[in-house]
Order: C-alpha cells, then sequence, then structure tokens
C-alpha cells in the first residue's frame, strides 16, 4: 500500500478529511485523529488496539505489524504499509471511525449500511 491508496480507503467514511498529525500525513474526523504516516518505517499508528490484540497481530504475521518501545504502553499498533493490504486496513479505520465519530454520524452510517 501507499499513503494514497490509505487515503482511498479512509476519504471513504463519512467526513473524513486528510489532514496531518506531529508533521505527519494523518486522516482525522471533525478534527480527531484516525490514523497517521510514520514515515520513519513507513508504518501506519493505527490506534484503538488494545494491548491483548496488539500481541496477537505481532505474533501472527510480525512481517506487517509491529510496535515500537514508543508505543508500547498504549492501545496502538503499527502497521507496516508495504505489507498491508487495503481490505486488512478498513476494519481498523472503521473501528477508529465510529470511535470518535459522535453517535448520530454512526447511526446515519450505520442505516446507510443497512445495520440498525
Amino acid at each position: 500500500m501507499t499513503w494514497e491508496d490509505v487515503l482511498a480507503v479512509g476519504l471513504a467514511l463519512p467526513e473524513m478529511e486528510a489532514s496531518t498529525s506531529y508533521g505527519t500525513p494523518a486522516l482525522k474526523l471533525r478534527g480527531k485523529l484516525v490514523t497517521r504516516l510514520r514515515p520513519e518505517d513507513d508504518s501506519l499508528v493505527l490506534l484503538g488496539v488494545p494491548p491483548d490484540e496488539r500481541d496477537m497481530l505481532r505474533a501472527a504475521d510480525p512481517a506487517t505489524f509491529h510496535v515500537t518501545p514508543h508505543y508500547e504502553g498504549h492501545a496502538i499498533v503499527l502497521a507496516r504499509l508495504a505489507a498491508l493490504e487495503p481490505e486488512r486496513l478498513r476494519p481498523f479505520l472503521l473501528r477508529r471511525w465510529r470511535a470518535v465519530a459522535p453517535k448520530r454520524l454512526v447511526a446515519r452510517f450505520e442505516a446507510a449500511q443497512g445495520r440498525a
């Protein structure tokens, strides 16, 4: 994947916008961070991933998922863009989007998707 691929996946969600965070490209919803590029190792910072899930992802697919000491104490996993596929990225973005989106926006989105 490239950052442009990440944008294509992320901007398909309601009210998502391309932005910056810590001087790097990012996706935000109403100013709240959903993900950002970590150019040091060409990875995405995926927020809202509990430590137990992060550990499972790292064990199952270390070529894609990793973490640096800086992120160890946080609900974050890093994903290498070169090894990530769009269909694998979407659930992470969708989960974070739901976490930061207003309830009414989530409800409208769910209704449009045919989910109650």
